[in-house]
């Protein structure tokens, strides 16, 4: 039996002749693109793309396929599209979970332009650490979860589609103004949960030494209140930054480190509309020009 989202999937490569491109425009993985095509072609019983040098191409019953493809996706989305339009976003549920930093900053940002464009649609919030927001949104408990990627740190693909909304600056926070890493061998450094520690090593091993954690808190706060007590050094994100700034601490921007910021869902496109009404706002209210990544 033919299935929309391999049929959408044939549709894209066709559009770009390439995996990877399909990928990209989709929100999948390159092995997740491969995987629906071949399970196409075993629902058909025919090959449809072949190899072509360093990219693909389609078959003749690859092309013919995918001609039809693009009219059932296409007349498919013009459905929803219509359907969307008669009700109007009237009403609807959305669940969302992000990290303190984003919630308090970029959310409330995206949340008055939803409510603004659509009143009757609610959002729901939590306050939750990206591993926790991605189990709550694998279990069905979440329709978005916003989530950030450490430098180096691969995000886990398996079923969930990643839209890149921006990159948050990191800095070095201290008691001196225009700091720097190396300045800082020999102080005590307050660290954050495992994952974040890990984060601040890499950083500080390109400044070629380890640093030595005294502290520990994932409060942006409190991290900060340490630092301007004298109790350590910290690095955060600027959206920690632009969330809560404590008076006596400096924070300097560490070139070229940053997190990705990412919003994620669960599941096969397309996303239903109240969800891909969330999605933009997210998108508005990270775009360049606003204040924040």
């Amino acid at each position: 039996m033919l299935n929309l989202v391999q049929l959408k999937v044939l549709a894209a490569v066709a559009r770009h002749g390439s995996v990877t491109e399909a990928a990209r425009e989709l929100h999948y993985s390159q092995p997740s693109v491969s995987h629906h095509l071949a399970r196409l072609e075993a629902a058909t019983g025919a090959r449809l793309v072949q190899r072509a040098g360093r990219g693909i191409r389609l078959t003749p019953e690859g092309r013919l396929l995918a001609d039809r493809a693009a009219e059932i996706a296409g007349r498919v989305d013009a459905a929803a599209e219509e359907l969307a339009a008669q009700v109007g976003l009237r009403a609807g549920r959305v669940r969302l979970a992000a990290n303190a930093s984003a919630l308090s900053t970029l959310v409330p940002r995206a949340a008055a332009s939803l409510a603004r464009a659509h009143p009757g649609l609610e959002l729901s919030l939590f306050d939750r650490h990206p591993v926790e927001a991605l189990d709550m949104l694998r279990r069905g408990e979440l329709e978005v979860a916003l989530v950030f990627q450490h430098a180096g740190a691969p995000l886990e693909e398996h079923g969930f589609r990643f839209r890149h909304l921006a990159d948050d600056p990191i800095h070095l926070i201290s008691r001196r103004p225009d700091d720097s890493l190396s300045g800082h061998r020999d102080s005590p450094w307050i660290g954050g949960c495992d994952r974040c520690r890990a984060e601040l090593a890499a950083v500080c091993a390109e400044a070629g030494f380890r640093p030595r954690i005294a502290s520990s808190s994932d409060d942006m706060v409190v991290v900060q209140s340490l630092v301007a007590a004298g109790l350590g050094v910290a690095i955060l994100p600027g959206l920690a930054l632009e969330a809560h700034r404590a008076p006596g601490t400096h924070a300097t921007a560490l070139p070229g480190v940053h997190r990705r910021i990412h919003a994620a869902t669960y599941g096969d496109p397309p996303d239903p509309p109240a969800v891909a009404a969330v999605l933009a706002a997210l998108a508005q209210a990270t775009a360049p020009g606003r204040n924040g990544p």
